[in-house]
């Protein structure tokens, strides 16, 4: 694997609202998830959650992409009350892209085969398809595992393709769900620089859920804290990090990002 450059994290200033959550309420069965919380995303920004087991991360996820409805508030996409939008056309309207944190990726196939199947969704010119794969291909450094089947992919290569293949429909918002989980220190940086880029080269919002709270903050320029169904704490890495109520929910008092 190549070394790792180093990499700057761009800090967006004045950004409109991409994504909003408004006096949003959540329960399964009895038991409250989230509690009137109110999440505001920004364009062209790398936002970090961050959170015990249970405390909602996922269900955010669920609500912007429509997999989850709200019990009480809304879910403003772009400026368009999107409550009772749909999951295909939130996903199409608004060009949301999804990377989970298991699967995503059809194991039997070729690397190059999962990248034309997606396209093949999205893209319905093949003049157009077939320069967007080739734009992805040199993005990632596909080249060497074109016609290697994914089931023999690494765990980073694998991640790197779920992540590509959620790129194909040039998204304005990224979801991340866990993307660091089980994987070396060398593919950690690498996806960071990955991610990183993204922001820069094209424009989109991201959103990194995972439970590796120091791989996660060291990639982002803002990070929220839940606990008990609430924002605990919200800034920069280091703000939260600092930030007393969530050193004594979250963090502890010997947790840095040095």
């Amino acid at each position: 694997m190549a070394l790792i450059k180093k990499f700057k994290i761009e800090d967006y200033k004045d950004q409109k609202t991409i994504v909003e959550l408004k006096n949003i309420s959540v329960f399964y069965n009895k038991r409250q998830i989230l509690d009137n919380l109110n999440l505001k995303i920004n364009k062209q920004e790398i936002l970090g959650m961050l959170g015990p087991n249970g405390v909602g991360k996922s269900t955010i996820f669920n609500l912007i992409t429509g997999l989850k409805d709200p019990n009480y508030g809304e879910i403003i996409i772009d400026g368009i009350n999107s409550t009772s939008l749909p999951i295909n056309e939130r996903f199409t309207k608004f060009k949301l892209g999804l990377v989970p944190q298991y699967g995503g990726i059809i194991q039997e196939l070729t690397l190059l085969d999962n990248l034309k199947l997606v396209a093949e969704i999205h893209i319905k010119e093949k003049d157009l398809r077939e320069i967007k794969i080739e734009k992805i291909i040199s993005q990632f450094e596909f080249q060497p595992l074109l016609n290697i089947k994914s089931k023999y992919l690494s765990g980073g290569q694998k991640k790197k393709l779920v992540i590509a293949m959620a790129l194909v429909n040039d998204p304005k918002i990224l979801l991340l769900d866990e993307p660091f989980a089980a994987l070396d220190i060398l593919t950690i940086k690498m996806l960071q620089e990955i991610i990183i880029n993204l922001q820069s080269t094209e424009e989109i919002s991201i959103v990194v859920c995972d439970h590796q709270a120091r791989d996660l903050l060291n990639c982002v320029t803002r990070a929220i804290v839940l606990s008990n169904g609430r924002i605990i704490a919200s800034g920069s890495p280091k703000e939260v990090i600092s930030d007393r109520v969530a050193k004594s929910e979250y963090f502890g008092d010997e947790f840095n990002i040095n």
